[in-house]
């Protein structure tokens, strides 16, 4: 069915005691051999590490990005598995989704739990994450878990422990996985690709997220500007409301050319303009973008993309606006961004 490429990056997946607890440790190779191949498909590993996810930072998922385009450079090649540890997974897997244009699929996986255990769900995950990358096209980059297709955006761990640790509490899943077949149920509305950014020499644009919660004041949030923050996530509550004081933060930083997105802390439902003091109606007015139903690790990623593609604040905006999928944004890339 189909050549897959599979990047090995760590997490659970690839874990093994280490003193007191679980830590990545094993090669791709050694993940790969715990997993039976479907029928017909053959697998070869890129290995860019084993490391907890929890550790990751922007820059190893810059690199993980570019492996994946420089992979689908090859014609030859079907599809790319990634494995990856499920602390940040959402998130890696969003950058991603943000600048795949190609049909060809992206599939992330993991475990929840380690390499070797007797009851472990890594190997079948894997499996049906091969076996998704062989057979389905056209639904942009994939989280499969549990017998489960879930979209890049908006799909979230919402288990810290249980095998169904996936899902997207303001949606529904892509398809489902058993009997040796993908069933798709839907696909994915998609804005179209982000050009691919390059890895800065420099620091990576500073993205820093604040949750707003009673007694909050500005001071977390002006913090974060002092440390030297280009962008910020403002997790509010309800459908995304704050304070007076946290509305004249957002508007000065936004004056500054501080991205700021605005999302919220409640687990399902979108972010909506309904009430001032404070409220969405006020920080939207003060330059903060509302994010929908992302949450705030994806909200992060969609930051981070707007501010690697441009110095421009005004432009920043309009693309996190892109990247967020709005509807007047979802068409194609202007001309001088387009991919060369």
């Amino acid at each position: 069915m189909g050549r897959i490429v599979v990047i090995s990056t760590g997490g659970t997946i690839a874990s093994r005691r280490q003193g007191a607890g679980f830590a990545a440790a094993a090669a791709g190779g050694e993940v790969m051999a715990t997993a039976p191949l479907p029928e017909g498909v053959s697998a070869e590993v890129v290995d860019l590490g084993s490391v907890n996810s929890a550790r990751l930072t922007t820059r190893h998922q810059l690199t993980l990005l570019r492996t994946v385009h420089e992979v689908f450079e090859d014609p030859g090649v079907d599809g790319i598995v990634v494995t990856h540890g499920t602390d940040t997974l959402e998130e890696s897997a969003f950058l991603v989704d943000l600048h795949h244009d190609d049909p060809r699929p992206v599939v992330f996986t993991g475990a929840q739990l380690p390499l070797g255990a007797v009851d472990g769900d890594g190997p079948g995950n894997l499996h049906d994450a091969l076996l998704t990358a062989a057979t389905t096209r056209g639904l942009g980059v994939v989280i499969v878990f549990d017998g489960k297709v879930h979209p890049a955006r908006g799909t979230v761990k919402t288990q810290t422990l249980a095998p169904d640790a996936f899902a997207d509490p303001s949606g529904t899943r892509l398809g489902n996985i058993g009997f040796g077949r993908v069933s798709v149920l839907r696909r994915p509305l998609r804005p179209a690709a982000l050009p691919l950014p390059a890895v800065p020499e420099a620091a990576v644009p500073r993205v820093d997220m604040v949750m707003h919660h009673c007694d909050a004041d500005a001071l977390m949030f002006n913090a974060a500007l002092d440390a030297g923050a280009r962008g910020i996530v403002l997790v509010a509550t309800g459908a995304g409301n704050a304070t007076p004081e946290i509305a004249e933060a957002v508007a000065a930083a936004t004056s500054r050319g501080v991205l700021v997105a605005l999302t919220t802390r409640v687990q399902a439902g979108p972010v909506t303009e309904i009430y001032t003091y404070g409220g969405a109606v006020d920080l939207v007015a003060a330059g903060a973008v509302p994010t929908g139903t992302l949450r705030a690790g994806q909200a992060r990623i969609a930051v981070v993309s707007a501010l690697l593609a441009t110095a421009d604040p005004r432009e920043g905006a309009r693309l996190l606006r892109h990247a967020l999928g709005e509807p007047a944004a979802a068409g194609a890339i202007p001309t001088d961004l387009a991919r060369v």
